[in-house]
């Protein structure tokens, strides 16, 4: 993957066979003071291999907890958590990034069972836990993820039989909304019961975890198949699935859906896990994957309806990962949406257009098509970087109400109350 060759290229090499530094006996020093000149490997202690460390011309290589890590001289000056380095109180750096030497190198080094101590050129001394580096190292970072998940199609989330949360639970107990929470970055989707219907309880409901995003559509929005807007989601129409604003140029991270009204036949809701497709596309087609992760595309909102006048495009590719770990963390897929496609030179369009046919098919896979009944009272939840939804033709008076939460604020919620997010 093409994260992982960035990976490799991010690397500082190794020293190559027969070099000195390769030569060299893994002599223990005894957590003793090194000068920075030494260039070969040392232990923390003759009786332990639980840490061995050694010196290069410009980094640190440090090997603790079976991670094996460099450390280039500048990073290891910045990120000083001294005093005088760093305001503990408010979690900020107070040192100025621009005075550091970009040719610096500690003076002496020591190592001891947990700390790793430097003293540099101007007689400063940085101290790191051997934890601490390793949790946040790069080396580290790659083993790690960013928000833990479980995949799901339609099977897998019938099994696993996620609870809904009570109304009351949800907005008077911080159990309630941890397990509510909880459900949500696990799947992407969580669901409340016994929500009063109307759009006042909604908001209030929403407000809970975060504050309301305001966009083109209004605060909280209220519709029905009136077409009022621009838009196929103010029909009776069925409805692909898909993300929302992904003509926003960061698109609206969690959507809330309440099903105030329904007099009819139809209308129940798609739900489609996108990284769980996505991932059978990685197993399956690697550079297909790739591909959908670098091509960047145009998703375009064109409104002239009424007093509504809009015109917004949104840029980025349909498959956004974290470059350090290949980790997926947002969709963006409209067909709907998209706009024409004339950021892709016509040597790749072609493999694009196959790329998104393999992704698609994953999509459209009966068996990851999870179909839910929104009424009156039931609250939907869905995380719009990860949850594809979509709807079924309707007939009848059908009117549903929500709104578009910030993505931050919901993360923060959830980090308050002892949750990985």
């Amino acid at each position: 993957m093409w994260c992982r060759r960035l990976a490799r290229l991010l690397e500082v090499p190794c020293q190559p066979r027969g070099s000195a530094a390769h030569r060299s006996p893994w002599l223990p020093r005894d957590g003793r003071t090194v000068p920075a000149a030494a260039a070969r490997w040392h232990h923390t202690a003759p009786e332990s291999l639980k840490c061995a460390w050694q010196l290069h011309g410009d980094h640190l290589e440090l090997r603790y907890a079976n991670t094996l890590m460099r450390f280039d001289f500048v990073w290891l000056r910045d990120h000083c958590r001294s005093a005088s380095c760093y305001n503990a109180k408010t979690n900020q750096r107070s040192l100025d990034t621009a005075s550091v030497d970009l040719g610096i190198k500690p003076k002496a080094v020591r190592v001891d069972e947990t700390t790793l101590f430097l003293t540099w050129p101007d007689g400063h001394v940085t101290r790191y836990g051997l934890e601490w580096l390793v949790k946040n190292s790069y080396e580290g970072q790659k083993q790690q993820v960013m928000h833990p998940r479980i995949l799901w199609n339609a099977e897998i989330y019938r099994q696993a039989q996620v609870p809904s949360v009570d109304c009351q639970s949800f907005l008077e107990t911080d159990e309630g909304l941890k397990e509510f929470l909880q459900n949500f970055l696990l799947y992407g989707i969580a669901f409340v019961e016994n929500v009063t219907p109307t759009k006042e309880d909604t908001e209030m409901l929403a407000e809970r975890i975060s504050l309301i995003r305001e966009t083109i559509y209004g605060r909280m929005w209220c519709f029905t198949s009136d077409f009022s807007r621009g838009d196929t989601a103010y029909t009776k129409l069925a409805l692909d699935r898909h993300t929302d604003t992904t003509y926003f140029q960061e698109p609206c991270g969690i959507q809330v859906f309440h099903c105030l009204k329904h007099e009819g036949t139809g209308g129940r809701t798609l739900l489609v896990d996108g990284f769980y497709a996505a991932e059978q596309v990685l197993q399956q087609a690697p550079d297909q994957f790739e591909l959908l992760s670098k091509v960047p595309l145009k998703h375009e909102y064109v409104e002239n309806a009424g007093d509504c006048h809009n015109h917004m495009i949104g840029v980025g590719p349909v498959l956004n990962v974290y470059p350090w770990n290949n980790e997926l963390y947002l969709i963006r897929y409209n067909n709907y949406d998209r706009a024409v496609i004339n950021t892709v030179p016509y040597d790749v369009v072609h493999r694009w257009y196959a790329a998104h046919r393999t992704l698609t098919t994953e999509l459209r896979r009966p068996e990851n098509e999870l179909w839910v009944k929104l009424k009156p009272g039931k609250a939907l939840f869905i995380d719009n970087w990860r949850v594809l939804h979509g709807r079924e033709a309707f007939t009848g008076y059908r009117q549903l109400c929500g709104c578009y939460l910030t993505r931050d604020d919901v993360l923060n919620t959830a980090r308050l109350l002892g949750l990985q997010a």
